[in-house]
């Protein structure tokens, strides 16, 4: 087994506090509830605060003024303390966000449409955390798609980010789903080296930097996932980072919504007659093949904890 095959365990980016984040829609768009928006020409979607309608008071105010667009935006007063912010939709999932003094945090409703508990607390010493609020909130999706095309806490890009402008030089705009898909994942597996000594320290509450994946050339699961699904989602593609195991090794991969097809879980190159298993760490370091299928061969093996 070689070296970088045996680091895959090392993948442990241990969350046990999850944060997410996803934006509002904008520019000129058709929207149906079965398919995602169509955009014309392509173009990266930025989330938007403006205050019309929010939930709570200092030190921490929730803009819920685009929750129909899939997201809230999460502001903390500077006064030198972190913020916790969770949210619960029927399926039971709670999902954990932090945002440090003074800065804001957009928040995305991956859980779809549906009855949201937020739960707000903010830091007294270490990690304990006094509560500040609750709130139930009501959303409803203009579209069903837009938490999975938007930037976010653990999938985090602007319309400058390199890899944003990388997504579209790639390819035209009038590229195929299928081609836009294959040639970010060729790209990605073939720059992106695997990092073991990220791997063997990386800390608890650990969020990638896709622009720092691409500049250094390497990066854990995590790193992989989240730059795919930046590009992904520069390109107007819905995708989702998945984070939970592969076989009993904590692990992120990504699902992609395909026009006509569905979404695809951990398979997204299509050869002309069949789909080709894909996960982005694994195909990257596959010189063990055996290992490599004993992971990702079945997709049994995989057991999704979060959707960001």
């Amino acid at each position: 087994m070689s070296n970088r095959t045996s680091a895959l365990p090392l993948c442990l980016f241990l969350l046990y506090f999850t944060l997410f984040a996803i934006t509002g829609c904008g520019g000129n768009s058709t929207v149906a509830s079965d398919e995602p928006p169509v955009f014309s020409p392509l173009q990266v979607l930025v989330p938007e605060a403006p205050g019309t309608s929010t939930v709570g008071q200092s030190p921490l105010v929730l803009d819920t003024s685009n929750i129909s667009q899939g997201y809230l935006t999460a502001k903390s007063d500077a006064n030198g303390t972190t913020k916790n912010i969770q949210l619960c939709a029927d399926d039971g999932v709670v999902y954990s966000y932090f945002v440090s003094s003074g800065e804001s945090a957009v928040i995305p409703f991956t859980s779809g449409s549906g009855t949201y508990q937020v739960t707000c607390y903010e830091q007294v010493n270490g990690s304990q955390y006094a509560a500040l609020y609750a709130q139930a909130l009501e959303v409803t999706l203009e579209n069903e798609f837009l938490p999975f095309l938007y930037p976010n806490q653990y999938v985090n890009f602007t319309p400058d980010s390199e890899a944003s402008k990388l997504a579209l030089s790639l390819l035209t705009d009038d590229a195929a789903e299928q081609e836009s898909i294959d040639t970010v994942f060729q790209y990605v597996t073939q720059h992106i080296t695997y990092d073991e000594e990220k791997a063997a320290t990386v800390e608890t509450g650990y969020l990638p930097d896709v622009d720092e994946t691409l500049s250094t050339g390497k990066g854990i699961c995590f790193d992989y996932a989240a730059l795919m699904t930046a590009m992904l989602r520069s390109r107007d593609i819905p995708c989702k980072l998945q984070i939970g195991y592969a076989g009993d090794i904590k692990h992120a991969w990504i699902d992609v919504y395909i026009r006509g097809k569905g979404w695809v879980e951990h398979a997204i190159t299509y050869d002309g007659e069949k789909w080709n298993r894909m996960d982005p760490t694994f195909t990257a370091n596959s010189e063990d093949e055996e290992l490599i299928n004993s992971y990702i061969g079945d997709s049994d093996n995989y057991t999704l904890q979060f959707t960001r």
